[in-house]
């Protein structure tokens, strides 16, 4: 699901970045006036989780690969506001440093993944989970369902921005400039895998974090509840500020991340400009393309733009090192400290902006 460079006009990215800014906006504005809560170690955590996260590719329908985002779980701890942060951060860093995305797409990759599905998971969580107890099992439910649901809007944009090119640009021989599939084929290969696979991940990473954080901290949870409060003030009371267990399972993630490189193949949309012309890549794009062959050379657009940011380790591999896992691994290491990173120095320009100094909370 990240575009990269290429596939989308260049219309089309600004115009997504164009949408996607009014969001980064209001995200920056909240999280300024949020600076006193726990907002700015929870923040860190969830940018670096989700970076993680979106390194274990699953094999998905059609022989492609997909990934959980975890927006569920982001807009359940943080709020819609603060989720669009996060996932921000998370993106761009993926783009800049690992090649994860295009650089002309970064506008369009935090529209669908930060903006849309941090919109739609923040109404069905809070319109599934009501104003249960912070510790009810409808809220665990309800988490999942807020991530499946915004997974896969999410996939159904990039979808669109994807089967719209072919629609719109053309040179004179009629051959698309940029992803060369239309509506017709974009929205089943990228939805069949999203809404089985992907998804359950999905539901099933946003349900289980959140599962745990009702036994760690079920206060992280008061902030996008709705009013509703924590029915044992006992057990809350001793668990209160507790993100440590937080940190260990991003600690424990990231040492599986190696695993995430087992799953063959790559994302729908995402093959590079050498594909078109590789016998066997091409039976792959045709494969999980409905049976529909690809051009027999990469578009112009493809062509042109995949070279325009070589991103220092791209494909989370870094060229002294010889293992693709251990080179995976470190990938994740360096990454997820660079959006920890990132998220604290925006919190603490938020913090010079709003005159005042971040509560960091309990860590």
């Amino acid at each position: 699901m990240h575009i990269p460079d290429g596939y989308l006009s260049p219309a089309t990215c600004a115009a997504l970045y164009t949408s996607a800014a009014p969001f980064w906006y209001v995200a920056l504005r909240r999280v300024k006036r949020a600076l006193h809560t726990r907002l700015v170690p929870v923040l860190s955590l969830v940018a670096a989780f989700t970076f993680v996260i979106m390194m274990f590719n699953i094999p998905l329908p059609g022989g492609s690969t997909g990934h959980a985002v975890c927006v569920g779980l982001a807009t359940v701890l943080l709020g819609p506001w603060a989720s669009i942060l996060a996932i921000s951060i998370a993106l761009i860093i993926q783009a800049f440093f690992f090649g994860d995305g295009g650089i002309t797409a970064i506008g369009a990759n935090c529209f669908n993944m930060a903006v849309v599905g941090s919109l739609v998971a923040w109404a069905v969580y809070r319109g599934l989970a009501g104003r249960a107890a912070l510790v009810s099992r409808r809220r665990v439910v309800a988490a999942g369902l807020a991530g499946y649901a915004g997974i896969n809007a999410s996939a159904l944009c990039a979808a669109i921005e994807f089967g719209i090119q072919p629609m719109l640009y053309r040179d004179a021989a009629a051959a698309p400039l940029y992803c060369p599939y239309p509506l017709n084929i974009t929205i089943p290969a990228m939805m069949i895998g999203h809404l089985t696979v992907a998804g359950i991940a999905e539901f099933v990473a946003s349900a289980g974090v959140v599962a745990f954080v009702q036994r760690a901290d079920p206060t992280l949870l008061e902030a996008t509840a709705g009013g509703a409060r924590a029915v044992d003030a006992e057990r809350v009371g001793g668990a209160r500020g507790r993100l440590r267990p937080l940190w260990l399972g991003l600690g424990v993630l990231l040492l599986l991340t190696p695993l995430g490189i087992l799953a063959a193949g790559s994302a729908w949309g995402e093959w590079a400009a050498s594909d078109f012309s590789d016998p066997a890549a091409r039976r792959a794009i045709a494969a999980a393309s409905l049976n529909q062959p690809p051009p027999a050379r990469p578009p112009q657009g493809i062509e042109r733009l995949a070279s325009l940011w070589t991103a220092p380790l791209a494909g989370y591999a870094p060229p002294w090192i010889s293992s693709s896992a251990f080179g995976y691994l470190l990938s994740a290491i360096f990454g997820a400290g660079l959006v920890i990173l990132v998220s604290l120095a925006v919190a603490w320009v938020a913090h010079r902006r709003a005159g005042g100094a971040p509560n960091a909370g309990a860590t």
